[in-house]
């Protein structure tokens, strides 16, 4: 159970990661922040990212085989990497229209998912 637990709060994390990093881009185009000064976006990220440390700090610990884990290093960050990757064309998706995956982006994928098959080896 606990990868599947470090799964799901890797994409919890991600979630919140993808927003702080890129949803006041967002807020910008539709004018709630198109006066926030640089500052005030850069807490707000912060704000957010917050989230993101309060998921991503317990899937590592959970996740890695030195704690009684299913994962090692590097199994986990290609397995965060992947799911970073997921979310964020989700997100991308729905929140900046015309953002959308050309077959670069599937191939590249594909060599991610090839990466994780490596990974596991």
């Amino acid at each position: 159970m606990s990868g599947l637990y470090t799964i799901l709060l890797l994409f919890c994390s991600n979630i919140f990661m993808t927003l702080a990093w890129y949803g006041h881009l967002r807020l910008q185009q539709t004018g709630v922040a198109s006066h926030w000064p640089l500052i005030g976006v850069i807490a707000f990220s912060w704000l957010i990212a917050f989230f993101e440390y309060c998921c991503q700090v317990p899937a590592n610990r959970i996740g890695y085989e030195g704690n009684g884990g299913p994962y090692s290093l590097v199994q986990l960050k290609v397995i965060q990497e992947c799911i970073s990757l997921i979310v964020f064309a989700v997100i991308a998706n729905m929140l900046f229209q015309g953002q959308g995956l050309h077959w670069n982006h599937i191939a590249a994928f594909v060599c991610l998912i090839a990466a994780v098959y490596f990974v596991f080896l």
